[in-house]
This record gives C-alpha cells, sequence and structure tokens, in this order.
C-alpha cells in the first residue's frame, strides 16, 4: 500500500461502496480523511466505522452552499487538501424513448456538475502537488443499452480530467481519471429492483476475462495509487480497473 502518511483527503460520496473502500484505504494508508454524503445519520455512522482519522460532513455536491460548508470544514482542520476523490454521482438505466429533460439534466448536474463544483471549490486548499481523481465508468465507452445519460456524462468526466491536468500543471496539481468497470456495491445492485432481472445483469457483467464482477477494495487499491506519489509523473490519465471487459 502507498504511503499517504501527513496527507489530507477529500472523499465525495464516501458512505458506501467505491468512496466507502476508498476512504478506508487512505486512512489505513496514513490520512487524514473527509468523507461527504447526502444523508447526515449515513455520513455519522460511516464515520465513526472508518475510525478517528475520518470526519464526516453531510451535504450534497450539487449544492453550492454545502460545497462551501464543507470546504470551510476542511479549511479550519489548517492542513489544506493533497488528495480530492470526486467520486459522488449515479445513474439509472433510461432509453432514449423514455429519456425526459428533468432525467437528463439531473444526472448531468449529478455526475458533472458535482464533480465539477467539487475540484472547483477544492482549487483554494489543494497543496503544491496535489493529486485529483476523478470517477470515470466504462460504460461511457461501452454503448450499453438505457444507460446513455449516464455514459454520456461519465465521458464528460474523462473529457475534464485531460483539460484540468494541463490546466492545473504549474500548481503541480495532478489530474487523472479512475475508469471502474463492474464493481459489487449498493450503486450496481440498487440499478435493478426486480431480483432475478438484477442477477442475469450480474451475469452479463461477469462475461470478461476475469469471469467475475469486482471487489470495491480492488478499485479503492488503484485510486490510492494515483494519490500517492508512486503515481508522481502520471497526469491527464486513466487507469482501467474492469477485469478487461473493455479491453479485449
Amino acid at each position: 500500500m502507498p504511503d499517504l502518511k501527513g496527507k489530507t483527503a477529500l472523499v465525495t460520496g464516501g458512505t458506501s461502496g467505491i468512496g466507502y473502500a476508498t476512504a478506508r484505504a487512505f486512512a489505513e494508508a496514513g490520512a487524514t480523511v473527509f468523507i461527504t454524503g447526502r444523508t447526515q445519520q449515513r455520513v455519522e455512522d460511516a464515520a465513526a466505522s472508518l475510525g478517528a482519522g475520518v470526519v464526516g460532513v453531510a451535504g450534497d455536491v450539487t449544492r453550492l452552499e454545502d460545497l462551501d460548508r464543507l470546504m470551510d470544514v476542511i479549511r479550519a482542520s489548517g492542513a489544506g487538501l493533497d488528495v480530492v476523490f470526486a467520486n459522488a454521482g449515479s445513474g439509472e438505466y433510461v432509453t432514449l424513448a423514455e429519456e425526459t429533460p428533468e432525467h437528463l439534466l439531473d444526472t448531468f448536474n449529478r455526475n458533472v456538475g458535482g464533480t465539477v463544483f467539487t475540484v472547483q471549490k477544492s482549487l483554494p486548499l489543494l497543496n503544491p502537488g496535489a493529486s485529483i481523481v476523478l470517477a470515470g465508468s466504462t460504460a461511457a465507452t461501452r454503448g450499453l443499452p438505457a444507460f446513455g445519460a449516464y455514459a454520456a456524462s461519465k465521458a464528460a468526466i474523462r473529457s475534464l480530467g485531460r483539460t484540468w491536468a494541463t490546466e492545473l500543471a504549474d500548481r503541480k496539481i495532478r489530474v487523472n481519471t479512475i475508469i471502474p468497470g463492474p464493481i459489487l456495491t449498493p450503486g450496481l445492485t440498487d440499478l435493478e429492483p426486480d431480483v432475478a432481472k438484477r442477477q442475469a445483469i450480474f451475469d452479463s457483467l461477469a462475461s470478461n476475462p476475469m469471469q467475475r464482477i469486482g471487489d470495491a477494495d480492488e478499485l479503492a487499491a488503484a485510486v490510492v495509487f494515483l494519490a500517492s506519489d508512486a503515481s508522481s509523473f502520471m497526469t491527464g490519465s486513466e487507469i482501467v480497473v474492469d477485469g478487461g471487459i473493455n479491453q479485449v
């Protein structure tokens, strides 16, 4: 595990799934970790279970006032930020025929707007040499039926990562994108409430070279690598953690 001792990290959407696993991995690597989530009780429970080095701040990344309050809490710690994992986001199955303006705007507000303004609001706190990790998705390049809005939002994230890598290079801030494939999380499970249909989706996702769905801890290990000095010559890049589903 790369060393994050003395570093301060932020994980949005840190109460479950990939965000929770990554917050735990950051803490185990020695970082002080701030996590966010939209529900106060879930944030408190997650922070308590992760240990003394983790601080929970409830808030919605689509609300600028919540992001301002989050940054105020981090600023008060006096250490600035060394790592930002902009992880919060979600998606639903909606076909082109079913798409509505409300759903499209909500998806982009959560996945793109939430990421843009999380990173923007963190800029004054970022220390020289800080690492920003964005959450992409293999869906962005796969053309999965009924996943168009989500996939497009994640394609935007990959593009933003490249742009920000050049914009922030003079501050020695690195920006990279993690590309999860099928990872077993509540977000994946909640996509399909029908148990039989859900299992069919899982079976399809497991048809990768490794013949299984990934674990959140496997994805978190890759995020820790991008967050640490072990990836010091990487920026504007992506790491794909997908069991090979998009690769072969």
